[in-house]
């Protein structure tokens, strides 16, 4: 059964524009769902979950409330609302570039996450879709990191997900990026990066190990000023910040990227460096319409004039 009908059958609605998260239970030895979810969740203390059971706002994939002695058993989905004390406006918006029955085209600015994770909930990409467009239903086909500005397609009807992501699975989506990382003329463009990406330490950060290869990108110039280039990026596959992975094990870090390598010195919140990666081109043929899709970004990346750290990701 697909994650689209069990989303029909978990018996819990949306709030202001936030569907119900999700975690998979898997094989394991808890006494009860409780005692997973509190392992799983160490931020979030036993009270929390016990005050949302009562409420009946944790609830099983078929539907059924989940209660605090309820006896665990593995291989099943729990659904449950997510809640934060103060959430801070992220101050960027957002642009619609494309809507009809079937698809919306969302504009992306950097630092708004796409979908509902850690400290951000209603300031997401899709809870803001859904409260603009009143389109209860909305469901991103694919996602880009926090920190990447640009295109993020997203299906209105849920029943139609599956056939936009298996574009992407079979690789029949062609992508565009740009970035802005150092100029190197030891290195010949254009050219291909192959490598296999893997999970690093810590948890959210990825890297290349030795074997088979699972990424492909090929990378171009398209201008350089100075010690600084703007690069045209065409992933393959999707990996896991794979732009990142390649340009870094190229020698191409991109500027004001805090993790690849580590920049300790930047924080998270801070606006001023926007990761210079932009998603600006898509291009498909529509599985449902047969339509040729071709999407572009108005938002731009700017190369500087001679080396120096980048503050501004907009145009203009």
């Amino acid at each position: 059964m697909s994650n689209t009908h069990r989303l029909g059958l978990h018996g819990l609605p949306n709030r202001n524009g936030v569907s119900p998260s999700c975690v998979g239970l898997p094989a394991g030895n808890w006494p009860t769902i409780t005692d997973f979810l509190v392992e799983r969740f160490p931020a979030i203390a036993r009270e929390v979950w016990l005050q949302r059971m009562q409420d009946g706002l944790v609830a099983d994939e078929f539907g059924e409330k989940v209660s605090a002695d309820r006896t665990y058993r593995g291989y099943m989905r729990v659904y449950y609302y997510r809640a934060l004390d103060e959430e801070v406006r992220i101050p960027f918006e957002e642009t619609v570039l494309y809507q009809d029955e079937h698809l919306v085209v969302a504009d992306k600015p950097h630092f708004l996450p796409v979908t509902p994770s850690g400290h951000y909930l209603q300031e997401t990409l899709l809870v803001r879709l859904k409260n603009r467009l009143g389109i209860d239903g909305l469901i991103p086909i694919h996602r880009i990191d926090r920190e990447t500005a640009g295109l993020v397609l997203f299906s209105v009807q849920p029943s139609e997900r599956d056939a936009y992501q298996a574009l992407f699975r079979r690789h029949e989506v062609t992508k565009r990026y740009q970035a802005v990382a150092p100029w190197r003329g030891d290195i010949g463009f254009p050219l291909t990066r192959e490598s296999r990406i893997a999970p690093d330490q810590p948890f959210f950060r990825q890297r290349e190990v030795v074997g088979e290869p699972n990424s492909q990108t090929h990378v171009d110039v398209i201008e350089v000023r100075g010690e600084t280039a703007l690069y045209a990026l065409s992933p393959v596959t999707g990996k896991k910040h794979q732009l990142r992975v390649h340009m870094n094990a190229l020698g191409l870090p991109l500027v004001n990227d805090r993790m690849y390598p580590p920049v300790q010195h930047i924080p998270d919140d801070d606006y001023r460096y926007p990761l210079q990666l932009l998603a600006q081109a898509i291009a498909f043929a529509d599985p449902i319409t047969g339509e040729s899709r071709h999407f572009e970004s108005r938002r731009c990346l700017n190369l500087p004039p001679a080396p120096q750290r980048l503050c501004d990701a907009s145009c203009g």
